[in-house]
């Protein structure tokens, strides 16, 4: 196992469950994830799907103790090395390209790739990764399919993001190829838009305890 591997194990391995964020306004970023890791969610996805998003993992990067920011939804080169300047921990992408693989195999920076058939994870292995992202997780055969993935592909284990909810989140953290699940429930618009962080905090709470 490879040192970045190592590092991306740990960061996963720091909760069940890893909260994926579309940050609108700069200025819920840091309180956002202040609120997330007083509930026990330290390491935080922040998907760069708005134009605040890297200067939001600047601003958790720079400002919140303990939590661990990545970058999600990155898709090439570029944002791959934006993100990292902006301090992110770690590197999501809902699929894999070469460019992907290329730049993170000379960065010091884990990327979790994303997969969602078989073929994609032995194509990834063969890469070397042993950690990928099974996106979208609901919507390409969920818990079920999953599952099935676990005896003829020992050895790969995933990150389900996509579809899950406190009701399917067990179903998922229960498989033995599953290391956490992301999910964005734990952030509700409705909560950050009012500036509720201590209900965010509940929620990351619940969050921080689910279990198979």
């Amino acid at each position: 196992m490879g040192d970045k591997t190592r590092a991306l194990i740990s960061i996963l391995k720091l909760q069940p469950v890893v909260p994926v964020l579309v940050i609108k306004d700069l200025a819920h970023a840091v309180p956002l994830a202040r609120a997330l890791v007083a509930g026990g969610l330290k390491a935080i996805e922040i998907t760069l799907r708005t134009p605040v998003a890297l200067e939001a993992i600047r601003a958790v990067a720079d400002e919140v103790e303990g939590a661990v920011p990545g970058a999600g939804t990155v898709l090439n080169a570029e944002q791959y090395h934006q993100a990292v300047d902006a301090g992110s921990q770690f590197i999501v992408s809902p699929g894999t390209t070469q460019e992907l693989l290329d730049v993170a195999r000379k960065s010091t920076v884990p990327l979790l790739p994303g997969a969602a058939t078989a073929s994609e994870v032995m194509a990834l292995r063969e890469e070397g990764y042993e950690v990928m992202k099974f996106f979208p997780a609901e919507q390409a055969g969920g818990s079920a399919y999953l599952k099935s993935l676990s005896s003829p592909l020992a050895g790969a284990m995933f990150c389900p993001t996509g579809g899950i909810t406190p009701d399917n989140a067990r179903d998922y953290l229960a498989l033995p190829n599953v290391i956490c699940v992301g999910g964005s429930w734990v952030a509700p618009s409705a909560l950050v838009e009012a500036g509720d962080w201590d209900g965010i905090t509940r929620l990351a709470t619940e969050a921080s305890r689910l279990s198979a």
